[in-house]
């Protein structure tokens, strides 16, 4: 009776591993919405990709995504960092901030 519990314990456990590594990351809403704001702010070459360098609280229920992206802006190649703040508990967008970083 034990190996069979123990046996049904690891299959679930190993399903539960299965569906964690599916899940989307969090912070993919957020990588969405920079990508849409670097779109309108560097017309010219679409945005393909972006790397996430990481989250930070900002209060007890805001946190701070940011977001590097690489842009052509007139033949020139730009660094430009996208802060997305959002409250955790909603998900609901406080503000969004461009800098060009060099």
């Amino acid at each position: 009776m034990k190996k069979w519990l123990l046996l049904f314990s690891i299959f679930f456990f190993c399903l539960n591993l299965g569906q964690a590594g599916a899940q989307q990351p969090d912070y993919e809403k957020f990588g969405r919405i920079a990508i849409s704001v670097v779109q309108e702010d560097y017309p010219g070459d679409p945005v393909k990709d972006y790397v996430y360098k990481g989250r930070k609280n900002v209060s007890e229920n805001k946190v701070a995504d940011t977001f590097q992206f690489t842009v052509a802006d007139q033949g020139k190649q730009k660094q430009v960092l996208v802060t997305v703040i959002h409250q955790t508990d909603n998900d609901k967008v406080l503000s969004i901030n461009v800098e060009e970083v060099q």
